[in-house]
């Protein structure tokens, strides 16, 4: 409905809270526990339901955000299902189920692709808001789950895990909607504009403004932010404040790396 005929934005926050509580409150999918970070461990129920919730509002409209140019959305999309699903995979079978939903949200965006991709203007589709919202509320659901895995509930049935930083890996599998939200928000208020306004700031745009194509846009992003998750997997066992720093600062410097390409270009010329 909204890509026909267009919805207001309080409408769609509302269908998003209704969503989100469903699944926050109804199936009980949320977050208990920072493991530490900022001090805080275990989270009383209310504020750990109203937290679960903002965070999947947030995700929600984060992933909205950065489906700016073909491939991005969709792409990053495969990749966090990839990482999570062999996540899942690892950690045993009675996580199989959460490795069929990864392996079938990669398959369906990967026939999306397919078209979104295409040279062929008859045979090329884009995702709206209604796709990009639905695979960004997918992703805050697999990235719940996965933190959740690390929390002992005592369960005889249930295997035990322990990994400190489990949240900040989390975080660094969706760095890029994460940063780019994060980014375009601050740009917004320093500039005195409602964060609700659409802007040209985004790292797509930025890279775009590189006479960069779409396909090489989304390839240079993806592989940026891949390589942040491979330093949060290689310090994952470092503290877990100090992990969540450094993550949030080299997906920043990401941010702005374009920023700094454009300016020395121009000078050079």
């Amino acid at each position: 409905m909204d890509d026909i005929v267009v919805m207001r934005a309080y409408k769609k926050l509302v269908a998003q809270i209704v969503v989100s509580s469903l699944i926050v409150i109804g199936s009980d999918i949320r977050i208990r526990s920072l493991f530490g970070i900022f001090g805080v461990y275990e989270l009383e129920y209310f504020v750990s339901v109203i937290f679960s919730i903002v965070t999947f509002i947030i995700l929600i409209n984060a992933f909205n955000l950065i489906d700016g140019i073909d491939g991005l959305a969709g792409g990053y999309s495969v990749i966090c299902s990839a990482l999570f699903g062999i996540s899942y995979y690892r950690l045993g079978e009675y996580n199989y189920p959460l490795v069929i939903l990864s392996v079938v949200i990669i398959g369906t965006v990967l026939a999306f692709l397919y078209y979104n991709l295409s040279n062929y203007r008859t045979r090329k589709i884009f995702m709206g808001d209604t796709g990009s919202m639905l695979l960004g509320f997918l992703l805050a659901f697999t990235s719940i789950c996965f933190i959740d895995i690390f929390i002992d509930k005592k369960l005889i049935d249930v295997p035990r895990y322990h990994l400190q930083s489990a949240p900040v890996v989390a975080v660094a599998i969706l760095i890029l909607p994460i940063v780019d939200t994060l980014n375009v928000i601050m740009i917004r208020l320093y500039n005195k504009k409602s964060p609700f306004d659409a802007d040209k700031n985004h790292i797509h745009h930025k890279l775009l403004k590189l006479n960069l194509t779409h396909r090489r846009s989304t390839f240079y992003i993806i592989l940026y932010y891949l390589m942040i998750v491979g330093v949060a997997y290689y310090l994952r066992h470092i503290n877990v404040n100090l992990l969540l720093l450094v993550i949030l600062s080299i997906g920043f410097l990401g941010a702005y790396l374009p920023d700094l390409l454009y300016r020395l270009r121009n000078n050079k010329n």
